[in-house]
């Protein structure tokens, strides 16, 4: 039996964003989803958020759980009884916590790789590697609170972008059997994000150019969150036909190898 509700504290969160080739990205996005675009752009990113005082509504907050996670991202649409929804692609969850990998996709959805992280942080400046035990994914980024988003983003402000990744809440990812798709839901209760400006922004996955050819994919913005009340809400499985469980398969990241540690996103 699952966890229908889990609630807690994001004492903080980064979303580092790229702009993608739409052409390059839906290669790893297995029916029924679909790149959401931008200006012409995919969307995809890292998620890198810290949980505090996670727990059952029933469980006081002094039994909270804390971790640290990461999850890579794709922005995405897909049809729901004819009605087009909104919302993330999940090819890959990465956790310091045991208990987060023990019961990812077994008493909650998703499932959970586990990761050692390394973090240094002040008011206005954070610092973070994350590097998976199992050598698939490693992330390297730096940077310090900003007065707005890049000028060259795909998004026009603060305001649009921010907006884009509050509707986007629910969030897909494999199952442990293959061909289904876990949904668990991002329910604030004081969204707020402030722009940060990157000095390194490296990624395993997003710099690999057996992944994605040279051009195919840029560093678009960041965003940080701190302190935000929340729960999260599991929604009902996706399931794939059988013809299409090769490319549930396909999307997991960490299929091709080890890190590839080639080009950096800096700003």
């Amino acid at each position: 039996m699952r966890i229908p509700v889990v609630r807690g504290v994001i004492d903080r969160r980064i979303l580092v964003n790229f702009r993608v080739d739409a052409v390059s990205l839906r290669k790893f996005l297995p029916p029924p989803f679909e790149p959401q675009l931008v200006n012409g752009f995919a969307i995809a990113g890292i998620c890198l958020i810290r949980l505090k005082d996670l727990r059952p509504p029933w469980v006081p907050r002094v039994l909270g759980h804390s971790s640290e996670n990461a999850a890579h991202r794709i922005a995405v649409t897909w049809k729901d009884k004819g009605e087009l929804r909104h919302g993330v692609f999940i090819p890959r969850r990465d956790t310091s916590s045991r208990l987060n990998a023990l019961a990812g996709g077994r008493l909650f959805p998703g499932v959970h790789h586990l990761a050692d992280f390394e973090v240094h942080e002040s008011a206005d400046r954070i610092e973070l590697k994350m590097t998976s035990r199992d050598r698939s994914a490693h992330v390297n980024v730096a940077g310090e609170i900003a007065s707005e988003i890049p000028h060259e983003s795909v998004f026009s402000s603060l305001k649009d972008v921010s907006a884009f990744f509050e509707v986007g809440s629910v969030g897909y990812s494999p199952r442990r059997r293959d061909g289904e798709f876990d949904g668990l839901e991002l329910r604030t209760f004081n969204w707020q994000v402030e722009p940060l400006a990157m000095h390194r922004v490296e990624s395993s996955f997003f710099d690999d150019p057996n992944r994605f050819p040279e051009g195919s994919v840029q560093f678009d913005n960041a965003l940080l969150m701190r302190g935000i009340e929340h729960q999260w809400h599991s929604h009902k499985p996706i399931c794939c036909s059988a013809g299409q469980k090769t490319s549930s398969e396909q999307a997991r990241l960490g299929a091709s190898g080890p890190p590839n540690l080639g080009r950096q996103h800096g700003r």
